[in-house]
């Protein structure tokens, strides 16, 4: 397949193209970006491949541009953000050239329009396939493995660190070009002002961010996280339906979720932009980071929660239970420890695989855990990472 890596110049994207480059049944890479010399530069480190990388200037904001660029495609990568300004854009024009689709959207708002597009895109004939990343993505197949364990499937929980259990989060990846707020940054404040998509009751819900959750789960672990908006709980409401609740989690220490709630406030007052908020968490003030310090009293501690994983409760043979879901050691190891772009760029890629060899070729669009093969997506990773681990994520039960 020709593939055709939209935003390859940066990144993400650029851990994507070097991944894909390896994988069999990709005829040709084509390294878009706006930036031409970024698309260059990506390309010219692949020189050495056995596939053909080459790079040129695409503006996604042009409609002939992207759309002479897709009909050059069997398949695009799509890791331009923000997606709530490009994702609908980028899947439509992709659904109109016939060209399947793969993105890394972590908004909640443009995954729900995007998946409005799925009668389309199955006319079409168009594989779209949208949040496969590290979260959204890798995420979805934590939660799916548990999801599996019921008949009855109750409530399900995303969860990801920011700096509990001895996690220590890199503010570099927060600052972005000439010391502005990286795109991430920005977006992590959106999501975490306003009203955010979850699930209540077993149907879509829009509550606060930063609200506590109480977590006990297998194994005697246990302790409370905070919601954050993100594309998880309204896929999974689609594809697993739980009956209960549903919402993604932030694994945080009592300062650091009393410091976003502060940020919270005055993104909802008004008195804070998105973009001023991220600048406030990658060098925090100290007037606000001694209010936030006193604030903390009142937030709770994530104790024992592991870093990464989904949980889900419901009933098997009429028995309530918990399952947890977590990542073999060393593979979590790699998502707790690399580099955002990394820990993004490579499931793209690795999803990627998937549709190449017809496994995930599903016409519509469709969510990671709708599409992609859970066993096989993690014994890829595992073997991309060098390790001898097999593809069996971990399940404790109570």
């Amino acid at each position: 397949m020709r593939v055709l890596a939209l935003g390859g110049g940066g990144a993400m994207g650029a851990v994507a193209v070097r991944t894909a480059a390896g994988l069999a049944g990709v005829s040709e890479i084509v390294v878009a970006d706006r930036d031409l010399a970024a698309a260059q530069l990506v390309s010219s480190t692949l020189t050495a491949e056995t596939v053909p990388v080459r790079a040129e200037r695409v503006d996604i904001t042009d409609p002939g541009e992207l759309r002479a660029a897709l009909d050059a495609a069997d398949v695009v990568l799509n890791t331009v953000g923000p997606y709530y300004e490009f994702g609908v854009g980028v899947l439509g024009a992709a659904i109109e050239t016939g060209t399947h689709y793969l993105d890394i959207c972590d908004d909640w708002e443009p995954t729900l329009e995007m998946l409005e597009l799925d009668e389309r895109a199955r006319a079409a004939g168009v594989c779209a396939v949208i949040g496969m990343g590290a979260s959204p993505g890798v995420s979805n197949l934590l939660a799916l493995a548990a999801a599996r364990e019921f008949e009855v499937l109750r409530d399900i929980y995303t969860a990801w660190p920011v700096d509990a259990g001895g996690m220590n989060p890199d503010m570099g990846e927060l600052v972005g070009p000439q010391g502005r707020p990286s795109a991430a940054a920005v977006h992590w404040m959106q999501q975490l002002s306003g009203t955010v998509a979850q699930v209540g009751d077993g149907r879509i819900v829009r509550r606060r961010p930063l609200r506590a959750v109480r977590l006990d789960l297998p194994g005697g672990l246990g302790g409370t996280a905070y919601t954050c908006g993100h594309p998880e709980p309204v896929t999974l409401h689609r594809t697993l339906r739980p009956t209960g609740e549903s919402a993604n989690l932030m694994v945080v220490r009592p300062s650091t979720a009393a410091y976003l709630d502060s940020l919270r406030r005055d993104l909802d007052a008004g008195r804070l932009t998105n973009a001023e908020a991220a600048a406030l968490v990658a060098a925090p003030g100290v007037l606000r980071g001694l209010r936030a310090a006193f604030a903390s009293l009142w937030f709770a501690s994530p104790r024992t929660l592991p870093p990464f994983f989904a949980v889900a409760t419901g009933t098997r043979e009429r028995r309530a239970e918990t399952v947890l879901a977590r990542l073999p050691a060393a593979v979590e190891a790699f998502v707790l420890t690399a580099d955002m772009a990394t820990v993004t760029g490579v499931p793209l890629a690795l999803g990627l695989s998937q549709v190449i060899d017809g496994g995930a070729l599903v016409p519509g669009v469709r969510p990671p855990e709708a599409v992609i093969e859970p066993r096989r997506f993690f014994t890829d990773l595992a073997a991309h990472l060098g390790l001898p681990e097999s593809g069996d994520v971990i399940l404790e039960r109570a």
